[in-house]
């Protein structure tokens, strides 16, 4: 029998490596709507050692990358047992963690989330959602994005909502259908770029601020193939690796005006995307880097809507957290519309 309040924990690693997002949410499902709460919320920073590792991994043996998949699942269970406990969270119906990608190449049928192991269940001792990805890429999709299933139940008074994480990505109805993609890459190569003037991030922008445009970069970045490809289509480390950090590092220009002429790069490509007068919704990290937001307006006509800090920051574990109640009442939590797949599904694993 479906229920109509979850309280579940929903879990999250992006692609810019901030650390691993947790939250405490109750989900309500009454008439026809979906509407959730989030109670309790922090990002636990990677260390070092783990940014490293997660940076490299793409490369690593397939024996060495399962030792890291076993040690990335025991970490998750540390971290959400952790948190659990601060948090005294009682009578908890699922945990639904995205685990963290190491390798997505759907047009050749793969994509990779550690932390998903049938161990993590064990080690909570609760049931567990994970490992959303998969199912869509056997189904023939890009295996993302999965978010704009939760735009459409718990966003819909917007017309875009825009996700600034290690990539953009936008989702926004068009023809009675959900539409989504990945725009360009964001805090994965400004952060980079950013821990080579000693910073973590390049906060407010500023650092991009300092430095000058290069046309000529710029040119070459708003000319890469992949944006003039159609939807759907995704992006992932694997491509950053390939095309964007060879121009910018043959560029020969400090690393202030890499961020500047790559900030506006970004904003270009997400001005590109929206109809004029357009509401924005805008969450994850970039929405902070104020510098960016500013460079936006200047490039497209639209309202911007920095929502609560919360949502800001944990829309993405929201989501997941929304997926997985969606796996386990059998529901639809991805679309083909969006990804390309041969149907609409349920995705996901569940362990009990």
């Amino acid at each position: 029998m479906k229920k109509q309040k979850y309280h579940i924990v929903g879990v999250m690693s992006g692609t810019s490596l901030d650390g691993i997002d947790l939250a405490e949410i109750v989900f309500t499902y009454s008439e026809a709507k979906w509407k959730f709460e989030i109670l309790a919320a922090e990002t636990v920073p990677y260390s070092s050692f783990w940014k490293d590792e997660l940076r490299e991994a793409i490369n690593y043996s397939e024996e060495k990358l399962e030792r890291l998949d076993f040690k990335y699942t025991e970490k998750l269970s540390e971290e959400i047992s952790k948190f659990i406990r601060k948090y005294n969270i009682l009578e908890i119906d699922t945990i639904c963690s995205h685990g963290h990608t190491i390798l997505h190449r759907p047009e050749k049928g793969l994509t990779y989330q550690i932390g998903n192991l049938p161990r993590i269940s064990k080690m909570l001792g609760q049931t567990v959602v994970c490992d959303f990805r998969v199912q869509d890429v056997e189904l023939g999709g890009q295996g993302a994005p999965l978010v704009p299933i939760g735009d459409r139940l718990l966003f819909p008074e917007y017309d875009y909502c825009l996700n600034l994480g290690g990539f953009a990505n936008c989702s926004f109805e068009k023809n009675g259908e959900r539409i989504a993609f990945d725009i360009c890459p964001v805090n994965i190569v400004l952060n980079n770029y950013a821990e080579k003037l000693g910073q973590d991030f390049d906060e407010d922008g500023k650092l991009a601020a300092s430095g000058k445009v290069n046309e000529e970069l710029l040119q070459k970045l708003n000319s890469l193939s992949f944006y003039a490809e159609e939807p759907p289509k995704s992006l992932g480390l694997e491509w950053v690796k390939a095309q964007i950090f060879p121009l910018l590092d043959a560029s020969g220009i400090s690393s202030e005006a890499i961020l500047r002429t790559f900030t506006e790069h970004i904003a270009l490509q997400l001005a590109n995307q929206f109809s004029d007068n357009a509401s924005v919704l805008i969450t994850g990290g970039g929405a902070y880097n104020s510098f960016l937001i500013e460079r936006l307006k200047n490039c497209a006509p639209v309202e911007v809507i920095i929502p609560s800090p919360e949502i800001v920051e944990y829309k993405e574990a929201l989501i997941f957290g929304l997926l997985g109640v969606l796996k386990l009442r059998d529901e639809v939590n991805c679309l083909a519309s969006v990804t390309g797949a041969l149907e609409d599904h349920s995705s996901g694993k569940i362990y009990y």
